[in-house]
């Protein structure tokens, strides 16, 4: 028996794809949406502008308001999506507080899709929700993982990490997720999955470089090993636990974005490689690399913490003060050897 109806907020390629998998559990998957054109798209059987090719069923439709959402609704809302990016959390929790409340007073979780820490506040997206539904944290989870849309949409087998303080509401999330293509797997270490999705990107970015340099297995190899140690780092700071970053969203994710042909990050690096500057390649992208914005934040972060994380800021180097990415590479292999406990 399928459930009644599924919310996602926001209709970027992996805010559509999971409401593709939610279609298979619900009789109505409505994604808000901002742009007519997208709104238009949706409802014409495709997300043309990011996932161009891929039909979606019936059943998932776009809507422009919450008068909406309400008109075209079955039954109730028993699931909230936020595909919001980073940079848009805030002004949309802020301007849509008590519609979003009204459902938390319902008991109705909600699941975020960001990736990425603040690179203004150095928050990650937990606690970007927590400033304005503290009161609801046990309705809050995060979801990571490797999980490319296309792939999602073409129903290859993928696994994500759901991460939350609940352990019901937790329990309650995968079941909703879960297909016979698609599973998620509970944790309650939301620092460790949060981290792991968002400095894989910056170390996809770093990858993406290397092998516009005529990088290969080798290098490449090195790199995911040495950024996956880093990423520990970071991860020791916020408590996190280890073993959550060789888990879907940390290993399994970094091993995809620094490899996979789909990978925005990668494809942003390979384009640095070819000597194009960082802002030029953002204005002509119509998706979010969200490792750009990362990089800065992990570095300051990194910077004020006292965290020893060399791959983060030779890639800060080379985005944000032009430096040469050979060289920086060169500066990197002629540090003098330390052991990974030594600061």
């Amino acid at each position: 028996m399928k459930n009644q109806t599924a919310l996602v907020l926001a209709g970027g390629a992996f805010g559509t794809s999971i409401a593709f998998v939610l279609s298979h559990n619900f009789e109505r998957v409505i994604i808000l949406v901002r742009s007519e054109e997208i709104y238009k798209e949706i409802n014409s059987g495709e997300n043309t502008t990011y996932l161009p090719g891929q039909k979606l069923p019936s059943t998932i439709k776009a809507a422009l308001s919450w008068d909406e959402v309400d008109k075209i609704k079955q039954g109730e809302v028993r699931l909230i999506i936020s595909g919001l990016p980073m940079s848009a959390i805030d002004d949309f929790c802020a301007k849509n507080k008590k519609q979003l409340e009204g459902y938390f007073e319902k008991k109705i979780p909600m699941i975020s899709l960001a990736k990425g820490i603040d690179h203004e506040t150095l928050k990650l997206p937990d606690e970007l929700f927590r400033t304005h539904f503290e009161k609801y944290n046990n309705f809050l989870m995060y979801l990571s993982g490797p999980s490319f849309a296309k792939e999602i949409l073409d129903k290859q087998i993928t696994i994500v990490s759901l991460a939350g303080n609940c352990r019901d509401t937790l329990i309650c999330g995968c079941e909703m997720l879960g297909t016979d293509f698609f599973k998620a797997m509970p944790t309650t270490d939301v620092k460790g999955v949060l981290l792991g999705g968002a400095l894989k990107n910056v170390i996809a970015i770093a990858g993406g470089i290397m092998e516009g340099l005529g990088g290969n297995h080798n290098t490449r190899a090195a790199l995911i090993t040495r950024g996956i140690t880093e990423m520990l780092r970071f991860g020791k700071h916020f408590g996190a636990r280890p073993e959550t970053f060789y888990g879907p969203s940390g290993m399994g994710d970094l091993i995809l974005t620094t490899t996979g042909e789909l990978s925005r990050n990668k494809s942003f690096g390979i384009e640095i490689a070819k000597g194009r500057k960082a802002e030029d390649i953002i204005k002509s992208s119509k998706s979010v690399v969200e490792g750009y914005r990362t990089t800065k934040a992990a570095f300051l972060l990194a910077e004020e913490k006292g965290i020893r994380a060399r791959i983060f800021a030779g890639l800060y180097a080379v985005l944000y003060q032009n430096s040469d990415p050979k060289e920086v590479i060169q500066g990197l292999m002629s540090l003098p050897p330390k052991f990974d406990d030594e600061i």
